[in-house]
């Protein structure tokens, strides 16, 4: 009964010493003791606590003005030409809306807790970790007190500021992610459109196969049995960096390879899409968008390294192992008047992971 009477029992016990730490010095350092309590202008006249109030939550609009200030000069000053001018204005005016955010909301929230909230002294012992109800009920109180002194449940003006103030300064970081996306335009209607724009690549009706990354476009005669070539279109020699090199060449790689006709059967195969056994297959992986490039010539395989997905070429590239969902797409071929491998049109389901045929 002594044990449950006293609820600081145990707490006790664990404020002594351990016999083997404990070190007797003759002049004990003494406990100073807290200072004088000083009171603050807030606490003495009313009028300066109103003040101070007002000066919080000033602050936290402020706070939110700045905010919207940012979203706002995301629009007002867009990026979309290019220009470095532009660029700098978006720049400075949307960093100048974050800042004043931002510090509006840092010095409102130092200044309440300086000259609104309780100004007391206390000392917190410290002591061992309690589970028992008493010392829970003890947490709930200091929440309690701790609101009470603070005048956040009743300075609803400060409370008010506070939270729009916080809501509104991750606004301009969201709005900021819009920049992230293309934005169509009279040029390129469907440059915003990302359906659109995976669903379609450089390949078209008598566009030529060429090696990557030479360009140099390449005969069907001169493709041996068994071989594995990396291919891109010829045009893409064509297109400059700014305008999109690597994305245009990320969805239109192919892997090219040659096998006897009789090793791919009718039955399995578009054969009208094929040219004497040389057939041509999207080297971006159906499961995640790896690159497909290891070929096995003795069991026309193709391994992903990424999740060892495997593909049969022999019978479409359709999936025999791993995660991948779907077959590789696979690019209708032929050769033109002078042996040259091209195109007969684009791929006709999208490349890359199978989520993208799910819009």
């Amino acid at each position: 009964m002594a044990h449950e009477e006293d609820a600081l029992e145990h707490e006790r016990a664990s404020w002594k010493p351990s016999p083997g730490l404990a070190v007797a010095v003759p002049d004990p350092v003494q406990n100073p003791g807290l200072p004088p309590h000083r009171e603050r202008i807030t606490d003495k006249d009313p009028a300066a606590m109103k003040r101070a109030v007002r000066t919080v939550y000033t602050l936290f609009y402020l706070s939110l003005a700045g905010s919207i200030w940012a979203i706002a000069a995301y629009m007002l000053f867009p990026i979309e030409s290019g220009s470095l001018i532009d660029i700098r204005h978006n720049n400075l005016f949307v960093g100048l809306g974050i800042a004043l955010a931002l510090f509006a909301l840092g010095i409102g929230a130092i200044h309440w807790s300086k000259a609104v909230m309780s100004d007391k002294e206390f000392i917190e012992p410290r002591h061992a970790t309690r589970g028992r109800d008493t010392t829970r009920e003890g947490a709930v109180e200091v929440f309690r007190a701790a609101n009470d002194e603070s005048g956040f449940g009743r300075r609803t003006a400060i409370r008010g500021s506070l939270i729009a103030a916080l809501v509104a300064s991750i606004l301009p970081g969201i709005t900021l992610f819009r920049g992230l996306a293309p934005e169509s335009s009279p040029e390129n209607p469907i440059a915003g459109d990302p359906v659109a724009l995976l669903s379609h690549t450089m390949w078209k009706k008598g566009e030529r196969l060429a090696h990557d990354p030479s360009g140099e476009p390449i005969r069907a005669a001169d493709l041996t049995l068994g071989s594995a070539v990396h291919v891109i279109p010829a045009s893409l020699a064509d297109v400059s960096h700014h305008d999109g090199y690597l994305e245009e060449k990320a969805k239109a790689i192919v892997l090219l390879m040659r096998l006897l006709p009789e090793q791919l059967p009718a039955e399995h195969n578009k054969l009208e899409w094929s040219y004497d056994g040389i057939v041509a297959y999207s080297k971006v992986c159906t499961h995640v968008g790896c690159p497909v490039a290891l070929y096995e010539q003795q069991t026309h395989h193709l391994l992903c390294p990424c999740h060892q997905s495997q593909f049969d070429v022999s019978r479409s590239a359709e999936v025999i192992f791993g995660p991948a969902a779907r077959p590789l797409p696979q690019l209708p071929i032929t050769v033109d008047a002078e042996g040259y491998l091209v195109a007969q049109s684009d791929f006709h389901e999208p490349v890359g992971p199978s989520f993208w045929e799910r819009h």
